[in-house]
């Protein structure tokens, strides 16, 4: 027996199994209305509420916007979960788990899963690395030459929280954690990537990952000074979530991307950072 003789029948089994699912596919509008229930309630949170509540709130400026942020991702993660029902029929996680592609990478030809796939997430890694922390602000420059008072408020900035009377103060942790799990698991990936991302062929063909990636991009109202970036680096959590059919290749990418998130507020408890 040849390995062509192995290989067929799997490669036939795939493209039986992704015509089935072209056949459900969302349309424009459904995309476009998916799109705007979560980024219209962003922008109104970041620059009418916040606004609004930040000189009324007891909270330092920063932690109130943030908290703003994450009831903008939580409703994401609401949202991911009426569509799935609406969908399904169902939210038992056997059935939602293939739905949303959080699965074992899997094989472009065969699409069988292999786990020594997941070795192609350094790829996107590298390049959202280099788009983050090097590349960003050139791609960026053009928004501040075009648009030179489109600045960030002081209270957007993270590093405003760098400051000596947050030492100590553990209770910072539980809002990390939990802007970290609506940011890079329940909440943007989980309807972004997880929702949106397998349904999109119908309407852009091979190139749904740049859709996906440009239509995330421009969820981002609150901070459009940065829009080429997060659209640019945006592919590094598309491409592989698509090319693998595994969400988790985006949801590592994405994730490592938020280290700093984590570190430098734990740093700032610590005492290790006082600004």
């Amino acid at each position: 027996m040849t390995t062509d003789t192995l290989v067929q029948p799997a490669i036939q089994a795939g493209v039986q199994r992704t015509q089935a699912e072209q056949i459900d596919q969302y349309t424009l509008w459904q995309i476009l209305g998916i799109w705007a229930l979560v980024t219209l309630p962003m922008a109104l949170l970041t620059w009418v509420v916040a606004p609004a509540i930040i000189p009324y709130s007891p909270l330092h400026p920063g932690i109130t916007f943030w908290l703003m942020m994450i009831a903008g991702m939580a409703w994401q993660f609401v949202v991911a979960l009426v569509i799935l029902h609406r969908e399904l029929g169902t939210l038992r996680w056997s059935v939602v788990r293939k739905r949303i592609w959080l699965q074992s990478p899997r094989d472009p030809r065969t699409d069988q899963p292999n786990r020594k796939l997941f070795w192609w997430v350094l790829l996107p890694v590298f390049i959202d690395t280099l788009l983050v922390y090097f590349l960003g602000r050139y791609l960026d420059a053009p928004m501040a030459w075009l648009f030179p008072a489109l600045k960030p408020p002081a209270y957007m900035d993270i590093q405003q929280l760098v400051s000596p009377e947050f030492v100590g103060q553990w209770w910072i942790m539980g809002i990390v954690l939990t802007s970290l799990i609506f940011n890079y698991f329940l909440g943007e990936e989980l309807l972004w990537r997880g929702v949106l991302l397998p349904k999109m062929q119908g309407v852009f063909g091979k190139y749904d990952w740049v859709a996906n990636a440009v239509i995330f991009g421009l969820y981002h109202v609150h901070k459009p000074w940065s829009l080429p970036s997060v659209i640019v680096t945006n592919l590094t959590y598309s491409w592989p979530a698509k090319r693998f059919r595994s969400n988790w290749m985006s949801i590592i990418v994405h994730g490592l991307e938020g280290l700093p998130v984590l570190i430098m507020p734990l740093a700032v408890i610590m005492g290790l950072i006082t600004g």
